[in-house]
């Protein structure tokens, strides 16, 4: 039974950590290219896609550590540091990616669609300028551009979004790290 629920275990984290550390990861830069052309329809698609492989793999990740759990106590390690550890550093990552990084790639998402709006706007606005003879609607059209986008379109959100991912990474590998090269292995490593 411990094989069993071992391979569900690592079948789980590869499933259901791996997209998301690799959509999170592609996230900022995704979030950058989108501001920086907020007619891009399809960097913003890209983006929703990302963000949404991140929520729903975060969802089925919550299998990881409840088979973690259930491989642990049929090996009889519940007691064992490095578990312990793991297991607290499986509580940080998923904290740092429900309070971190999801909230804020749904900010930069909204950002870009708010751009997107607004660039749809200044298009619009610019067209009946160009046909009617005013230049006054283009201006006011770019100011809604610039104003819609707000502090979500700061380049630093998408630095502190790509921090925060970092973090995140970094956490799983630790455990990942420690699952492999375990204190006490009976694997001779």
């Amino acid at each position: 039974m411990t094989k069993f629920f071992l391979v569900l275990h690592v079948l789980a984290a590869i499933v259901a950590v791996g997209p998301v550390t690799v959509a999170a990861s592609m996230f900022p830069p995704g979030a950058r290219r989108a501001l920086a052309d907020p007619g891009d329809q399809r960097a913003a698609e890209t983006l929703r896609l990302l963000h949404r492989i991140c929520r729903v793999y975060a969802g089925l990740g919550i299998a990881v550590p409840v088979l973690g759990l259930a491989t642990a106590m049929s090996m009889g390690v519940l007691g064992d540091a490095w578990l312990i550890a793991s297991m607290a550093l499986t509580g940080i990552a998923a904290a740092v990616l429900l309070a971190l990084v999801l909230p804020r790639q749904e900010e930069l998402l909204e950002a870009v669609e708010a751009a997107a709006g607004a660039d749809a706007t200044t298009e619009v606005a610019a067209t009946t300028a160009t046909t009617t003879g005013t230049n006054g609607a283009t201006g006011a059209g770019a100011a809604g551009a610039g104003s819609a986008t707000g502090i979500a379109a700061n380049p630093r959100a998408t630095v502190r979004l790509a921090m925060f991912t970092g973090i995140f990474n970094l956490l799983w590998a630790t455990v990942t790290i420690l699952m492999i090269v375990r204190p006490g292995s009976t694997t001779g490593a």
